[in-house]
């Protein structure tokens, strides 16, 4: 039986994080996880073909873009949730997104296989949160210059932002037009 992780408390993460755990009104990680990962999915296949290329003003990413980015930030996040879980004291590099935009060639990747990507990273990160304990997720990491935040808070974290960045497609991608 798994481990029912609720929401972290405020202590847990840094004010520049509230807005985006906030979004996240699933009353447990796991749950969240799986349910919000279908909702995305449905809502990621009816996204038109000629949608995917489009960015709503200049320097602006694609949605393909746009939607990778979600998933290597989760990667990121899961990666720094593990190393948290295992009290590591060293301060994790942070990442410039915008160059991992660039860099990451998905407006040259096929949609289907970037959204078959992102329910096998999904299942990664459910299963690396299951497998977490109490104490685990209690553990406090770093990352950057000043980032402090908990196991359980970057879980909230991936969901928080895989929501706020599915409310962007909607409502300046697909409403604009």
């Amino acid at each position: 039986m798994s481990l029912s992780i609720l929401h972290p408390s405020k202590e847990e993460y840094p004010e520049r994080f509230q807005e985006e755990i906030n979004l996240v009104h699933y009353s447990e990680l796991i749950s969240g996880l799986e349910q919000s990962h279908q909702t995305t999915l449905t809502f990621l296949h009816t996204i038109p073909k000629e949608k995917l290329l489009f960015s709503y003003s200049e320097g602006k990413w694609t949605i393909k873009e746009l939607w990778q980015h979600v998933m290597d930030t989760e990667r990121i996040l899961s990666y720094r949730a593990l190393c948290y879980s295992r009290k590591e004291i060293k301060s994790l590099p942070g990442f410039d997104e915008n160059e991992y935009a660039v860099n990451s060639k998905a407006n040259f990747r096929e949609w289907n296989a970037q959204l078959e990507e992102y329910s096998h990273l999904r299942f990664s990160t459910i299963s690396l949160f299951k497998s977490f304990d109490k104490e685990m997720l209690s553990q406090i990491g770093f990352a950057g210059k000043s980032t402090k935040i908990s196991t359980r808070a970057v879980g909230f974290l991936v969901l928080g932002h895989e929501i706020h960045h599915s409310k962007i497609i909607n409502e300046r991608y697909l409403n604009l037009l």
